[in-house]
């Protein structure tokens, strides 16, 4: 352990041979896995919900359940290989973490609809049966839930993960400890995860739910989102890229034998922060034109069986428009 880490508490591997690929990418979980063993449980939870619908012989599309598997191996991928150790020694390591945990693999979780599956295999009902039920539809009506889910809350938080972490003493503070390096990461992914839930509208939210909010559900914002922050993301990686000197202490120190300049390594993150906003973020606007499209699909359907029923209404309201425009011509002299 080198001098920056110094200041390391708890159970930590730190890598000391160099970073290569077969290194990086080795299964080598740290001695105390926190995000290992979180994504075991989100992988487990959903399976329980998925046995209690089947039970029930209520059908969950195929796509939700690849999409939260797919969430939950990004996150071991991130964290439950040789990343996660070679995140402490190196910031452009750690940078593909950080990007991972904050917007890709939330996108891949908010896509498995983990609210619906839950709310569909809670048991409902009046008395004790329903109770948890109720009490997760409570909290998706409550004001609080309503406040930190409006897109305001949820960009500020976004974009603080950048600029409020890497440019105050806070990340030196929480890389100093075992605990504040998994705090981090976790903040990481519920940031994300928040984010993208109230863009993409999978799931029931406090934006469909929530009083005087739905409003801020249509169209027009989940994009106007998605494009605020990209500017943001942006202007990190350039500063990063560009910066003269060091903006964290951490990575201060080299590793002896490794030949990785400090001041270059966060050059390349920076490069990482940049460039990597553009995979999730046409993922996010792919869904969300799939989303509208089935929509207009709908609607179109349910005009088209309203017209079977009971006729055209605008229609007709315009044919005797005009019958009433050529009965009035007919009767000028």
């Amino acid at each position: 352990m080198g001098d920056p880490h110094a200041a390391m508490s708890g159970p930590m591997w730190m890598p000391t041979a160099p970073p290569t690929v077969e290194n990086v990418l080795a299964w080598h979980p740290q001695p105390i896995p926190v995000l290992p063993v979180l994504a075991m449980v989100l992988l487990f939870g959903y399976a329980a919900g998925l046995v209690v619908l089947h039970r029930r012989g209520v059908a969950w599309p195929v796509g939700r359940t690849l999409m939260w598997g797919a969430g939950v191996a990004s996150i071991l991928f991130v964290t439950g290989t040789g990343m996660d150790g070679y995140g402490m020694e190196l910031f452009s390591i750690h940078m593909i973490q950080h990007m991972a945990l904050n917007m890709l693999c939330p996108v891949f979780l908010v896509l498995g609809a983990p609210v619906t599956l839950l709310l569909r295999a809670l048991p409902s009902g009046h008395g004790g049966k329903g109770a948890v039920r109720r009490g997760v539809l409570r909290v998706l009506h409550s004001v609080p839930a309503s406040v930190l889910t409006h897109p305001v809350v949820t960009f500020a938080l976004f974009v603080m993960s950048l600029y409020g972490l890497y440019f105050t003493p806070a990340f030196d503070y929480l890389m100093g400890t075992w605990w504040g390096h998994n705090l981090m990461l976790i903040h990481f992914l519920l940031i994300g995860f928040l984010y993208f839930w109230g863009i993409m509208g999978v799931d029931p939210s406090p934006r469909q739910t929530g009083r005087g909010l739905r409003s801020i559900s249509g169209e027009v914002l989940p994009v106007l989102e998605l494009a605020a922050t990209t500017p943001f993301h942006a202007f990190f990686g350039v500063v990063v890229m560009m910066s003269t000197n060091l903006l964290v202490h951490f990575y201060a120190t080299p590793m002896p034998g490794w030949n990785i300049a400090p001041l270059a390594d966060q050059g390349v993150g920076g490069g990482i922060a940049w460039g990597f906003t553009e995979f999730p973020t046409l993922l996010v606007l792919g869904v969300l034109v799939a989303k509208w499209q089935r929509s207009d699909a709908r609607k179109t359907a349910a005009a088209d069986r309203r017209a079977a029923r009971v006729g055209d209404v605008d229609l007709d309201d315009y044919n005797r428009y005009l019958d009433s425009l050529a009965a009035r011509d007919r009767g000028r002299p």
